[in-house]
């Protein structure tokens, strides 16, 4: 598993880490995705910072694929922003991942049998307004035998972006 470090130059961290940040958006009943910088999957502030700037009246959704290890949605708020990572677990070695948990105030149990397995934490509601409940993102985000990518393809499709994800994720 690649670990990162935040001490590392812009260039080095762009290319350490596979995997991308997409921000699907929503304007006048349509859905469009652009991608994000590589920064954006290794720093949290930067990821929120994109979606900010993109400004729209509509939804404002970032998807990362971190590593091919895990997501991160993330879904700008009037008070702030709406997080999930899809394995907190992951914040044992991602910065990103642990972003996140700092956020949400959660800290992972000091007992390192209870992190043997992995578990989706945040605002698992995050996406329930635009067609995906709580409860069948947690049931996505626990199909450990899926691929992040595969994952957020399946967020994709049942919220309406797909084939606007999948273009911008194929032509990298």
């Amino acid at each position: 598993m690649a670990v990162q470090s935040i001490e590392a130059p812009a260039g080095v961290r762009d290319e350490a880490l596979p995997g991308y940040a997409v921000a699907a958006i929503r304007e006048d009943g349509r859905w469009r995705c652009v991608r994000l910088t590589a920064e954006a999957l290794v720093d949290l502030d930067t990821a929120i910072t994109e979606l900010r700037e993109l400004r729209s009246q509509g939804a404002v959704l970032g998807l990362l694929d971190v590593d091919d290890e895990f997501f991160v949605l993330l879904r700008p708020t009037p008070g702030g922003v709406a997080l999930m990572v899809s394995d907190a677990v992951a914040a044992l070695d991602y910065d990103v991942a642990a972003d996140v948990l700092d956020l949400l105030r959660i800290d992972l149990p000091a007992d390192e049998d209870a992190l043997d397995e992995p578990w989706p934490e945040g605002d698992l509601a995050i996406l329930a307004d635009l067609g995906l409940p709580a409860d069948e993102l947690e049931v996505l985000a626990n199909e450990f035998e899926l691929w992040p990518d595969e994952q957020l393809a399946a967020i994709g499709r049942r919220c309406g972006f797909a084939a606007e994800l999948a273009e911008v994720v194929d032509a990298r």
